[in-house]
Order: C-alpha cells, then sequence, then structure tokens
C-alpha cells in the first residue's frame, strides 16, 4: 500500500521540521526574554534593523519552503506510481448524495456493479483484488464529494462532469472504512463505504457471481 508508506514519509519529515524550528524559535524567545531584559541604567537599543540577520533569516526560511514544496510534490507523484509488472484492474467510482456506486468495466458485459444507500448500515463494499494495480476513475452525480479511505492515508475529490483517478496496490488482505471527506449536504455524515481486498481467485469468483447476478436480472 504505497500511498500509505508515502504519506507516512511526508508526515515525519514535515513533523520534524516543524518541531525544530518550533523549538529553535522559542529558545530564542527566552534567551531574548532572560538575557535582554531591562536593567537600572540600562538604555535600551538604538537600534531599528538588521538587514544581515534578517536575510538570512529570510534565505533560511525560503530554503526550507522550497525543499518542502519540492519535496512533497514528488512525494505526490510517488504516489501515483503503479508496478508495471502487475496486471491492472479497472474500477469506477460515482458518487452522489449521499452514498457510492462502484463499477467494474473489465467484467463480463461490465455488468458487475455494487451501490447502497448509506442507511441504517446499508454501506456499499468496493472489494479489490490483492497483488494488482487498481486503477480508480472518480465522478460525480451531482456535488464535488471527496473519497478517503483513513487507513491508507489517502484522499482525492470527486467532482461533476469531471473524471479523476488514481491507483492503488493492496499487499495483503483486509477491510478498511472509507468517507466522503467533502461536506455534501445534509446526510453526509453518514456516507460511508467499506473497500475489501482479496485474493486473485476470490476475487474473480466475486465478479463472476456478481455478473451472472446482473445479467439473470436485465433478463
Amino acid at each position: 500500500m504505497n500511498q500509505r508508506h508515502v504519506f507516512g514519509q511526508v508526515f515525519t519529515l514535515e513533523t520534524a521540521i516543524a518541531s525544530f524550528v518550533f523549538v529553535t524559535i522559542l529558545v530564542l524567545l527566552l534567551v531574548a526574554v532572560v538575557r535582554r531584559r531591562a536593567r537600572p541604567g540600562t538604555e535600551p537599543s538604538q537600534r531599528t534593523e538588521r538587514p544581515r540577520l534578517e536575510s538570512y533569516y529570510l534565505g533560511a526560511l525560503g530554503a526550507i519552503a522550497v525543499f518542502l514544496v519540492v519535496f512533497t510534490a514528488l512525494a505526490n507523484q510517488r504516489q501515483q506510481q503503479s508496478d508495471h509488472h502487475l496486471p491492472t484492474t479497472h474500477v469506477d467510482v460515482t458518487a452522489f448524495q449521499w452514498c457510492w456506486s462502484f463499477g467494474y468495466p473489465d467484467s463480463p458485459g461490465g455488468r458487475t456493479a455494487v451501490s447502497g444507500t448509506c442507511r441504517h448500515g446499508d454501506l456499499p463494499t468496493l472489494v479489490v483484488p490483492t497483488g494488482r494495480n487498481i486503477k480508480v476513475r472518480l465522478t460525480s452525480k451531482d456535488v464535488i464529494h471527496s473519497m478517503w479511505i483513513p487507513a491508507l492515508r489517502y484522499k482525492m475529490d470527486v467532482f461533476p462532469n469531471h473524471h479523476n483517478s488514481f491507483t492503488l496496490a493492496f499487499d495483503r488482505e483486509g477491510r478498511w472504512r472509507g468517507r466522503c471527506a467533502e461536506f455534501c449536504g445534509l446526510r453526509h455524515r453518514t456516507m460511508d463505504f467499506w473497500i475489501k481486498a482479496v485474493s486473485p481467485d476470490e476475487f474473480r469468483k466475486w465478479v463472476q457471481s456478481h455478473a451472472a447476478g446482473a445479467t439473470g436480472a436485465a433478463a
């Protein structure tokens, strides 16, 4: 699960830098308060500017900002990378007020689809195989939503009349809860779903059974 690994690297580094900056400023502030406090007979400094010191400070902040922007951009790029040696499974995700619909265009006839109402525990499950690239294509029927999988540390916005896409890969079986992370109306808080990773054999059987059910319903 590459997204989670990349997020952990970025979060750890940015937290370390933020902590270092905070501690440095706190120490300098304490030094200024304790060592430079007014004493009897001490005249306050008449100097209002320190251009050289300020330029060093500005340069350091600029260098840190540039480094963080570049590092984060490269990390986002790594999140989107897929293993070209793995087969790819395509999934179409459609968000609507207030639930989700998952389609499998690679299934027989492209008929396999899963949806729900997101009410009273009726949450749809996005079933995916392990050991494959999962190419997810997102769109919305109405307003802006956001597909968020907290356990994977990954989120992407979902827009109407537009398609966003990203690639996931699961190295183990499991089930995780997903949510809508963009306020989208009255029942936004109930707009959850499950994502379930199963073995390729189990996924194939699941797709065949759902495709057969869809064919029977159509008939």
